[in-house]
């Protein structure tokens, strides 16, 4: 084994991986002084989170960036001219046991452009997988990228061995995924979700009655879209991703903003990358409809089919809807006070629990840990004050983001105007 060889590799594959954002990639390096492998390790480890917020090392790849396809979004398409690699199985085996060894990484995150076919992508990403858990005895986590229209045996097997897989929507509707990459078909995305989604109900009925049944994918599946390299609406993205959620039970869905590196007139012009503040509106909107029961129409409709930048899309709800406040922070149910801007799930549980025993006022909020300079303005509390007094919409908003600094601020772009 060549190590220059194996390191040259790591730096083009661990790169191309970077545009998944399933896990999100720290940055990190360790060196090492006697000039081994462990020199800049920092190429492809990435950080993720459990569900319980531990923190997670991967080492995040592809399999290759050769493609058969020539998706007009994808760096790694056949027609752009980048530098290819492809690792060998043992290649990728050896890697995750020796980093794993040295506690660079607690597993592997393994994607892969599509050489050949799907089956035989698939086939290679399995055999990694396979190789780790029955050869090398390793039971760490690994996450494989299910590649669209691989068949439903290959899916099965891959269940048995990574513990979440995942299939890229990549574009968020039909006629887009059509318009950039007319190669593919989007039944092909669908079938293998599908599978995995009967195949995790089948293990978990077989499991009631029979304790030795192999887990398949114990973590689940996830899915990606690519956002703002069409046309689509955040209200257009939004249905999209809660038709994943409830069709095929994901875990979750990820939202990557467009990043322009090639010219064509089918997508956006290089230098109009999607802000990173859409995307965490993206994710905030995400976390309301499925743990604050809000449903899509409420935040996103025919009059407002795109989130506000300036704002977070609880505050956006609430601004549109005045007439629902204020609301008596002591009397309230757990779904009205989850809407109120300012307060989270976490204080929702504590204000439930404090007033049990009193009447809570601003002081009592303040030290639960409520945004009150959001929230003050859409609750009364055991105090005569109330600080909307009689504010419009555009007025409250102001005074909000007076006393408020976005951490995203710097981000603002003119991207979104292209498709208004």
């Amino acid at each position: 084994m060549s190590f220059d060889r194996i390191r040259e590799k790591l730096s083009i594959l661990a790169d191309a991986a970077k545009y998944d954002v399933s896990c999100a990639s720290s940055g990190g390096k360790r060196a090492n002084t006697q000039k081994g492998l462990g020199n800049n390790t920092g190429m492809g480890i990435c950080h993720t989170y459990t569900e319980d917020g531990r923190c997670v090392s991967l080492l995040k790849i592809l399999l290759t960036n050769h493609c058969i396809y020539d998706c007009a979004y994808c760096v790694t398409r056949k027609s752009n001219d980048i530098k290819r690699a492809a690792f060998k199985i043992q290649e990728v085996v050896d890697l995750t046991i020796n980093f794993y060894r040295r506690n660079y990484i607690e597993g592997l995150f393994l994607s892969s452009g599509i050489f050949k076919n799907s089956d035989y992508t698939m086939e290679r990403l399995i055999t990694v997988a396979k190789k780790l858990r029955l050869e090398e005895n390793f039971n760490g986590y690994i996450h494989l990228k299910s590649i669209p229209g691989a068949s439903d045996e290959l899916m099965r097997q891959a269940g048995l061995y990574a513990d979440r897989l995942s299939v890229n929507i990549e574009i968020p509707t039909v006629s887009g995924l059509k318009l950039l990459a007319p190669d593919k078909k989007h039944e092909d995305f669908i079938k293998p979700m599908q599978k995995v989604k009967n195949e995790i109900i089948q293990y978990k009925t077989e499991k009631k009655i029979i304790k030795s049944t192999p887990r398949y994918a114990p973590a689940g599946q996830s899915t990606q879209m690519i956002i703002g390299a069409t046309g689509e609406s955040d209200k257009d993205i939004m249905y999209s991703a809660t038709y994943y959620y409830k069709k095929f039970n994901m875990r979750r869905v990820y939202y990557s903003g467009y990043i322009p590196v090639m010219p064509d007139n089918r997508l956006p012009s290089i230098g109009t990358e999607v802000p990173t503040l859409r995307e965490n509106r993206l994710y905030q909107t995400d976390w309301l409809i499925r743990f604050y029961g809000f449903s899509i129409a409420e935040i996103l409709n025919t009059t407002h089919k795109n989130l506000d930048l300036d704002i977070d899309p609880k505050l956006s709800w609430a601004l549109r809807n005045l007439q629902l406040f204020p609301i008596d922070i002591n009397t309230a149910d757990k779904r009205t006070l989850a809407r109120v801007p300012g307060i989270g799930m976490a204080s929702v549980s504590k204000i439930v629990q404090a007033r049990k025993f009193r009447r809570l006022d601003w002081s009592h909020l303040k030290a639960i840990g409520i945004a009150t300079n959001r929230a003050q303005y859409f609750i009364t509390c055991n105090s005569k004050d109330f600080y909307s007094k009689d504010l419009t919409p555009i007025m409250l908003k102001n005074k909000i983001l007076k006393s408020t600094k976005s951490k995203y601020s710097n981000y603002f772009n003119q991207q979104l105007s292209l498709f208004s």
